[in-house]
């Protein structure tokens, strides 16, 4: 049985050339033999009391036998999987075809790329492989190639980006990888010391320390104790060890096929910010970073799973690098506020609401302790409402909200009734002038 994802390209009618089908490196078997072994795992998770009762019974001789068997059954399913994984690309298209029983055909459109990732996991780095994950326009989830040597990963990933700029098949392979500049690195110490400034991380270790004295006060069960402390020792870790861990070493450099971002101290990611798709962009700075000017810069990418640009940097440094996602864009410096009114719906948290609404984009802030300001470029803009409820429309309020194509929203909230009505109109009419004057979504635009 063949399946085909979304992006898969209507087979031309005319003859097509022939192309060299090629395998994945051999260290992807290793990868691919731990599936029995997971399955196993799982079900012995599942019913933990079978489990106990099924291994007391267990002689040595039959836990000999059994290992015998499970061990080299899963080598041959790593490498039947690997042996019948193939991989093309011809001249419009990247073609992948896996499946052992069920068989699964993909043909990804090169037009329809709009990033191309290479990850290193540790023990990826450790064997000198790498991960190429596609992001296609039009769906959710990632296709990947894992795995690939580190050469023929980078080799390939060039290659795809030629091919989807417009480069002739013929000519694509040796355009290479395009160079880049280096517009931000954020050093070790930095990365830490913001992390430590972060209301999240000390929230969560609180939480990790008094929950569970609490909780064994009340219920004097072991087992308890264990189910609400661990996630939230997990929780901590995540937003503190995790966060330090993953973004590491954060290098963010400028090319002709879009930003790139390079970071991680055990696995290594890759990433590029593809030029022409980003639809909002949103600094946050959390009230023990103002003394410093230290913000972060997240962003929503139409398709993408790339959500940082920036995790601490100077504004003025954070400022220069959206300017290279946004060109053209500046940051508003003053944003106007809701009228006094606004405190009977929203008391003291009102005044952390603010505006703007330049040539080039929309501007959103919400949050006292922890501001967030979201830039939307009008080109990006998808729909335009407003909502009042009964309490706003009582204080003649209304919020204004802006969808973009990333399936986001952004909220101006209560602004004057009046206010909002002129937002409405003039929003539409500035989106429609802004998609007429962007500039194409195309790789290497500027190459």
């Amino acid at each position: 049985m063949t399946t085909s994802d979304v992006g898969d390209v209507e087979h031309d009618v005319r003859q097509e050339k022939p192309v060299t089908e090629r395998r994945l490196h051999p260290v992807t078997p290793l990868r691919r033999a731990w599936a029995p072994i997971a399955v196993i795992a799982g079900w012995a998770f599942h019913d933990p009391d079978q489990t106990q009762r099924q291994l007391t019974r267990l002689t040595t001789s039959t836990l000999l036998i059994a290992i015998a068997i499970v061990i080299p059954a899963a080598a041959l399913y790593g490498f039947l999987t690997w042996w019948f994984t193939h991989f093309a690309v011809t001249d419009t298209e990247l073609r992948i075809r896996t499946g052992l029983l069920f068989r699964r055909s993909a043909h990804i459109r090169l037009d329809r790329l709009q990033a191309v990732d290479v990850t290193q996991p540790l023990l990826a780095r450790v064997a000198g492989v790498s991960k190429l994950k596609l992001d296609v326009i039009g769906t959710d989830k990632k296709d990947e190639l894992a795995f690939l040597g580190e050469d023929e990963a980078r080799v390939l990933r060039a290659e795809l980006l030629a091919r989807a700029a417009g480069f002739a098949p013929e000519t694509a392979h040796e355009v290479g990888e395009a160079p880049a500049q280096q517009l931000l690195h954020v050093p070790a110490r930095v990365l830490a010391v913001s992390l430590v400034l972060t209301g999240a991380t000390w929230g969560s270790l609180v939480g990790a320390l008094v929950v569970p004295p609490v909780v064994w006060w009340a219920s004097e069960s072991v087992w308890t104790v264990l189910a609400v402390a661990l996630p939230l020792l997990g929780a901590a870790g995540a937003s503190s060890v995790g966060r330090f861990v993953g973004e590491y070493d954060w290098t963010v450099g400028d090319s002709p096929d879009g930003l790139r971002i390079d970071h991680g101290l055990l696995d290594r990611t890759h990433e590029t910010v593809p030029p022409g798709r980003v639809q909002t962009v949103r600094i946050v700075e959390p009230l023990l970073w103002r003394r410093r000017d230290w913000v972060r810069v997240e962003l929503d990418v139409a398709g993408s799973s790339n959500s940082v640009l920036v995790p601490v940097a100077p504004r003025e440094v954070a400022e220069s690098v959206i300017a290279r996602v946004l060109p053209g864009v500046t940051v508003p410096g003053a944003l106007s506020r809701p009228p006094s009114r606004a405190r009977w719906c929203m008391p003291l948290w009102w005044r952390g609401y603010g505006l703007a609404v330049t040539d080039t984009v929309f501007a959103s802030r919400h949050g006292l302790l922890r501001r967030s300001l979201a830039l939307v470029p009008h080109a990006k803009v998808q729909s335009v409402r407003m909502a009042q409820g009964p309490w706003a429309r009582l204080h003649g309020l209304a919020h204004v909200h802006i969808d973009t194509g990333a399936n986001k929203t952004v909220t101006a909230r209560l602004r004057d009734a009046s206010e909002a009505a002129e937002l409405l109109y003039g929003q539409a009419d500035r989106s429609r002038t802004g998609r007429r004057e962007a500039r194409p979504d195309r790789w290497m635009a500027g190459a």
